[in-house]
């Protein structure tokens, strides 16, 4: 019998999850194999809106501007709009930057959006070409048309078999570590016995329950809408509630709308789906389906452990949501962040097996606060149905509509304007977050307040020039000294652990130094602040608890 190949790690699941986690190994030379049964990257559009947060991890990897450049042209808007139907009434607009007034306006903004990105709208297919391109150039090993079929935790890792799906081969693997990376009906969750805990399809008028989506070609879109171009086009009526993203900008479209009373998503024929999209319109429009599917809306769901020895579960996996707010797979690529630096420096013998426990215990803390966010978004549109004079060309009709309107517009603002959402999660309680005894801001959706305190994203700053201050920080762990206080301390003592440390000194005087408070602070390699003094006398110990050093 043939050995098992060994490796360090096998990922399941080739979403964004598990190919930016493929992305995280392999930059530091941690062995990886990712399997995924579909035959390439995601065919279908997906999430639509990745996170100003996310596009910092991006720019941490260095493309960024490859993922800002796809998708809509550079000058499309990414407004919200609301209307009676799309060649309706319009109701309410959010405006929004285009991708070349995001770039523009970055580093001027403070606040709430100091930022070293903005947040863009690009659908997720385009986003995993880049980073299946971005694996595999770092040395992962992608194999597409292959599923993982068992597998056993034994001593020492984790026996697993994987085979391509048309059943023209099967290895055998052992593997230090497997992450289930493999969507909301994971086969590794499952395999554990890890279930669900939260709410599951919660029946509302709009985002609850059945839902029917179509991906469409209809080029003819803008000539029967007389309305400004949106990225995300909704409608509100008694018919047809439905959203829809543009996908290119030009004739692509991601159309999702609620399935009524009666209607069977296995009984609906493509010209039924048809006539929804031009009910949703208003006009009869020519219009090709690419693909369509039905998938239930209302979830807020997180996985009651994120794994159990040396099997891990993220992504969807680990957690499932209603799409209000985009927060699924941007709660999911930033699992990847966390869990792709610990499990390396577990894997490399830096840290101990036990750092992997605080992957849970953060992830799943957050988790839990986006679902919940996310819930909250979904009711505050759902539960509001539409006055039955809104598409009538009366007093009373427009009446409705200015009364819709200010309600929608108030609702976009809150969805779409989500800094305290996007940057102030925070990982307080950690084992691996060493406390100052200060406390954070509090937490609120549409309000982020910048601050050093530990277990947080560190605060942006501009440093003039274009330049941001997270550039300046090493690919692993980061010293910033804004004061006085040696660094020499910490440069020892991460020389002797092994791990990777860059001391930092930005310059930007005493406002940087009153922005994170003290004069040495330390960004773990997720860019998040592990600890924070004014003297590196307590280094060694510092960095023993905030990298989970073996001993």
């Amino acid at each position: 019998m043939q050995e098992p190949e060994r490796i360090p790690v096998l990922i399941a699941g080739g979403g964004p999850c598990g190919l930016m986690l493929a992305i995280e190994l392999a930059r530091r030379r941690v062995g990886v194999v990712l399997v995924d049964d579909k035959p390439g990257t995601a065919f279908n559009p997906q999430a639509n809106a990745t996170q100003a947060r996310t596009m910092e991890h991006y720019r941490r990897l260095g493309f960024a501007d490859e993922i800002r450049a796809l998708g809509m042209p550079d000058d499309y808007p990414t407004d919200i709009a609301y209307f009676t139907r799309f060649a309706g009434y319009e109701l309410a607009r959010f405006k929004l930057p285009s991708a070349k007034e995001a770039r523009a306006r970055v580093s001027g903004l403070s606040g709430s959006w100091s930022a070293a990105e903005l947040p863009h709208r690009v659908s997720q297919k385009f986003v995993e070409r880049v980073l299946r391109e971005k694996a595999q150039a770092a040395g992962a090993t992608l194999l597409y048309g292959w599923r993982l079929d068992g597998f056993e935790e034994g001593a020492g890792g984790v026996a697993a078999a994987i085979e391509a799906v048309d059943g023209s081969a099967r290895r055998e693997l052992h593997a230090d570590y497997l992450v289930g990376a493999d969507g909301p009906r994971s086969p590794v969750r499952s395999r554990l016995g890890i279930r669900y805990a939260g709410s599951s399809g919660v029946a509302r008028d709009f985002m609850g329950g059945r839902m029917y989506a179509l991906y469409l070609r209809c080029p003819a879109f803008y000539d029967v809408v007389p309305h400004a171009k949106a990225w995300m086009n909704v409608t509100y009526n008694r018919d047809r509630r439905a959203f829809m993203a543009a996908v290119d900008g030009a004739a692509e479209f991601a159309f999702h709308t609620q399935l009524r009373d009666g209607e069977d998503e296995e009984a609906i024929t493509e010209a039924q789906a048809r006539a929804m999209f031009e009910r949703a319109v208003g006009r009869s429009v020519p219009a090709e389906i690419l693909s369509r599917t039905a998938w239930t809306a209302g979830h807020a769901l997180v996985a009651e452990s994120f794994g159990r020895g040396r099997v891990l579960i993220a992504g969807d996996a680990a957690h499932l949501f209603t799409p209000a707010g985009g927060l699924g797979y941007n709660t999911a690529v930033e699992d990847a962040v966390n869990l792709g630096w610990k499990l390396a420096s577990v894997v490399k013998g830096i840290a101990a097996p036990a750092l992997l426990d605080s992957y849970g215990l953060e992830r799943g803390a957050l988790a839990r606060r986006n679902t919940a966010y996310a819930r909250e978004l979904a009711d505050s549109l759902a539960y509001r149905p539409a006055d039955p004079a809104l598409e009538s060309d009366t007093p009373k009709g427009e009446a409705a509509r200015r009364e819709a309107g200010e309600h929608l517009g108030a609702h976009a603002r809150r969805e779409f304007n989500i800094p305290g959402i996007t940057f102030g999660g925070r990982y307080d309680g950690s084992p691996i977050i060493v406390p100052d005894g200060t406390a954070p801001p509090p937490d609120a959706m549409n309000r982020y307040e910048p601050t050093a305190c530990p277990g947080g994203r560190p605060p942006h700053a501009w440093l003039g020039e274009g330049r941001s201050l997270y550039d300046l920080f090493g690919p692993e762990w980061t010293l910033l000294r804004l004061g006085p206080a040696p660094a020499k301390g910490f440069s020892r003592a991460a020389a002797v652990a092994g791990l990777d440390l860059r001391v930092v000194e930005p310059g930007g005087g005493e406002a940087l130094r009153d922005l994170y408070g003290r004069d040495l602070v330390l960004i773990r390699p997720d860019h998040i602040v592990a600890w924070r003094g004014n003297d590196a006398g307590q280094a060694p110990a510092v960095l023993a608890q905030a990298a989970g050093l073996a001993a």
